[in-house]
């Protein structure tokens, strides 16, 4: 009987050694190496439910989710208690776009974790994707009350009451984002609601503010041009729309927008080509436009 129990300890630490192994190796990003490791700790002992776990997640590191859902789903049948398990498989349910099979991992996992933030963050984007928007509405304001300081949940809350045509709410959730955690996409997209409430100067400030954080985000450059456009700078609204084109080549609105603006500042020639330009990359009104503007 000793024996027996020394031969379970000693092949228990074995499989510890190799447990380690992975982690060293998945920490070095030398993930099939990690795989290997973990695989060899599992082979020594079965029931290693974590060993099945963090080989699940390395795996879905090299985008193997199926395989990864194969280890979460045997990881949790040694420890049906393991809301990590749950949580991971949820997520790459996720990536494979099973979002009913996603929210019913995510709920397992809050019910054995109900203050996991992220089981109720990705809970709410799986609703979202579904479009169950009042449920992921109350996940995200659910996650927001667990953890108040995550932008992004914020920003998927702004999505979301934006979608519901609460405009001003979207923008406040931006703020809120923005105070904590100021990205690029966060200005731009509060930029976008203040225009639609032709709040122009908060929205001005906001495209400089995108641009700043990312001198390469066309879109920003773009709906400041129209800005100053709509508030008569034409040649800063140019300038803009030049810099949309340079970042984007294949931006028929740019061309569009610039070659009208290069006509009304009198360089014809240069503003048909625009139309021309646009009207290659598919636009119907650039073709109206030349016949209006540029067959005279």
């Amino acid at each position: 009987m000793n024996t027996l129990f020394m031969v379970f300890e000693g092949n228990c630490q074995t499989a510890q050694i190799y447990f380690k192994k992975g982690i060293e190796k998945d920490s070095l990003k030398d993930f099939h190496g990690a795989i290997e490791a973990f695989s060899k700790a599992i082979k020594i002992d079965p029931k290693f439910s974590i060993a099945y776990l963090y080989r699940g997640e390395t795996k879905s590191y090299i985008k193997d989710d199926n395989g990864a859902i194969a280890d979460y789903t045997k990881a949790i049948e040694i420890d049906p208690t393991n809301s990590e398990a749950y949580f991971s498989r949820g997520m790459s349910k996720g990536i494979l776009e099973d979002n009913n099979g996603a929210i019913i991992d995510f709920t397992k996992a809050i019910e054995i974790d109900p203050k996991n933030f992220y089981s109720y963050y990705n809970r709410g984007r799986a609703k979202g994707s579904l479009d169950d928007y009042k449920g992921a509405m109350a996940d995200f304001s659910k996650a927001i009350e667990i953890d108040p300081n995550q932008s992004d949940a914020y920003f998927n809350r702004a999505l979301l009451k934006n979608d519901l045509q609460d405009t001003r709410g979207a923008i406040s959730d931006l703020s809120k984002a923005i105070e904590i955690d100021p990205t690029a996409i966060d200005y731009y997209y509060r930029g976008t609601l203040r225009s639609a409430l032709q709040d122009n100067k908060g929205a001005m400030a906001d495209y400089f503010k995108t641009i700043e954080i990312d001198p390469t985000f066309s879109d920003a450059y773009f709906n400041r041009g129209v800005l100053k456009n709509d508030l008569n700078d034409y040649y800063g609204a140019i300038a803009d729309y030049s810099k949309t084109i340079e970042l984007n080549p294949k931006n028929e609105k740019a061309y569009f927008n610039r070659g009208i603006l290069r006509i009304k500042s009198g360089q014809k020639e240069s503003g048909c080509m625009d139309l021309s330009k646009a009207g290659e990359l598919g636009s119907d009104e650039a073709y109206e436009a030349i016949k209006q503007l540029c067959n005279q």
